[in-house]
């Protein structure tokens, strides 16, 4: 299983069919670009190693960073109705990704109707998250918006086999603020004072969650919630919470 394409969502027999259809691999360098918006859309890319970055540009070249695709997530997905890409994606750190030519997939897929329809879950799980955490951040308040990164980010490492505890941040804390609509200097001090508070530590890009509890109540997320509710109908509880509770000065900073 080591040299096959890892897909989060996809069966031992799925993944094995998925890495028959790979033509080839693809090793793209720290801070390279695997595609960029406007590129035509051939392939989708399911990613074996590496972070990302998805992100688009404003037309005066500001970037807002939309996503951190790491490995087992898939990259192009969003490409499909247009026939071209309309974000970039940056590797983070040296990455390597399977390169499925998106016309093989749709031809298997009628084959093994099974692969299809977990394909298209897939897909239906990432735009229900997005569109959950968008929500969700809309009605954060800055500590609220960090713990709940911090979470789902822990949430992702462990649905993949990994520590949801201890983990090594790829991206910058600057990135990490334009994901969240957030300063650099708040993100700083948000972190500074939950490793002030016994919430976690952090040592340069070295995180640990020392208590997910208290993290969790930090974000909001009702305790007896075992993980954040990505879908929009969470959020949009969890939105109507947050208009009922008292506002308080040392949460509010940006």
């Amino acid at each position: 299983m080591h040299d096959l394409c890892l897909v989060e969502g996809l069966s031992a027999p799925e993944i094995e069919k998925l890495s028959g259809m790979v033509k080839t691999r693809r090793r793209v360098r720290r801070g390279s670009y695997l595609y960029k918006a406007g590129d035509p859309f051939e392939a989708i890319y399911p990613i074996r190693a590496g972070f990302f970055k998805s992100r688009v540009l404003s037309p005066d070249g500001r970037e807002q960073i939309i996503g951190f695709p790491m490995p087992g997530d898939v990259l192009g997905f969003d490409a499909i109705s247009r026939g071209s890409f309309h974000s970039d994606a940056v590797a983070l750190e040296d990455a390597d990704v399977c390169v499925v030519p998106f016309s093989e997939l749709e031809s298997i897929g009628r084959q093994f109707p099974p692969l299809q329809q977990r394909v298209h879950r897939i897909i239906s799980r990432e735009i229900v998250r997005d569109q959950g955490l968008m929500m969700l951040l809309g009605t954060m308040r800055a500590e609220e918006r960090i713990g709940a990164f911090l979470l789902e980010l822990s949430r992702r490492f462990m649905r993949r086999g990994f520590s949801s505890s201890q983990f090594i941040l790829r991206m910058t804390r600057e990135e990490i603020g334009n994901y969240l609509g957030l300063k650099l200097e708040t993100v700083s001090r948000t972190l500074s004072r939950l490793q002030e508070q016994g919430v976690i530590s952090v040592e340069q890009r070295k995180m640990q969650i020392i208590s997910h509890e208290r993290l969790r109540v930090l974000s909001g997320v009702p305790e007896t919630r075992q993980m954040l509710d990505m879908t929009p109908e969470g959020a949009r509880r969890m939105a109507m919470m947050r208009m009922h509770e008292p506002w308080s000065e040392s949460q509010s900073s940006q």
